[in-house]
């Protein structure tokens, strides 16, 4: 049996990852097409950009974020002056720390799918009159559809797991930023904490695990529903 603290970590743990999902997700879609359909200047700089958390120490994104989004941050301190928001130490910033680091786990699953779609299914819709638009959400969100679901719940996985970025960003307060990695991390820095790290890193495996089967499940569901 979980206590109400270690319940309090596991709730706000599938909160937080759905949040940043749900939040960076339209935007991993549009970035995505743009990399994938588009060539421009910089573009290998911003490539670079959006994948760089893949390869950055967590703590270092999480440094980082603390630099732009805390109150004495650009953005930051525009937003606690102009609308009260603050981002630092809170649930909403746990969510903003888990979304930059699973963004480019989304925009690499996306951007694989759109580079496999067939061109002449796009030229044929325009010879038929069909506008950019239509032609997107007509033909090609239903064929990348099972790589958004796959990028989707891939990085819904790896925000259950985020720890660096959270904890140099949001901080370990429990009730408010303690997720299921944090709470495992405090556990453990207790004498009597083993039981309950070990019962958390049973949920978290088995969470994480859980997601990655659901991924590929709805990605292969979409595709026998789509004839594939």
């Amino acid at each position: 049996m979980l206590s109400p603290a270690e319940w309090a970590a596991v709730l706000l743990s599938l909160e937080i990852a759905a949040k940043s999902v749900a939040f960076s997700l339209p935007i991993a879609v549009a970035v995505a097409w743009l990399l994938a359909r588009y060539d421009f200047p910089g573009k290998s700089i911003v490539d670079g950009i959006v994948h760089l958390p893949l390869v950055l120490p967590p703590v270092v994104v999480g440094y980082l974020l603390l630099l732009i989004f805390g109150v004495r941050g650009p953005v930051g301190a525009f937003l606690d002056e102009t609308f009260g928001v603050r981002l630092v130490f809170t649930a909403a910033g746990a969510s903003l720390a888990t979304a930059t680091m699973a963004f480019p786990l989304m925009v690499r699953a996306i951007r694989l799918s759109i580079e496999a779609l067939d061109p002449g299914l796009d030229e044929a819709a325009r010879t038929l009159g069909a506008g950019k638009l239509d032609r997107f959400f007509t033909i090609a969100l239903p064929l990348i559809l099972p790589g958004i679901l796959a990028g989707g719940m891939i990085a819904f996985a790896a925000s259950l797991g985020e720890f660096g970025a959270v904890i140099t960003f949001a901080s370990n307060v429990p009730g408010e930023t303690q997720t299921l990695p944090l709470a495992i991390y405090s556990a453990v820095q207790r004498p009597d904490g083993e039981a309950m790290a070990a019962r958390l890193a049973a949920i978290s495996i088995t969470l994480a695990f859980a997601g990655l089967l659901l991924s590929e499940y709805l990605a292969r569901r979409v595709k026998r529903m789509m004839g594939r």
